[in-house]
């Protein structure tokens, strides 16, 4: 199994960086889950990526930890 790093992105204005900080946690409570992605592995390549909305949402209501090519 491999280990990746996933970043998300998005811009506000705030006076602090806790209140930009603050502001994100509030628009990820919100909102629907964001969409465009940075994602590195460890190799530390890089990749930016935006995922479909319907097949995100499909995989998110499968329960993965129960496919035995997990265990």
């Amino acid at each position: 199994m491999h280990k990746f790093s996933v970043s998300v992105a998005k811009e506000f204005e705030a006076d602090s960086a806790e209140e930009a900080a603050l502001l994100m946690y509030q628009f990820l409570t919100r909102e629907a889950a964001p969409l465009d992605y940075a994602v590195t592995d460890d190799a530390k390549n890089a990749t930016r990526l935006t995922l479909d909305r319907g097949k995100a949402d499909e995989f998110a209501s499968v329960d993965h930890t129960a496919d035995p090519g997990n265990w």
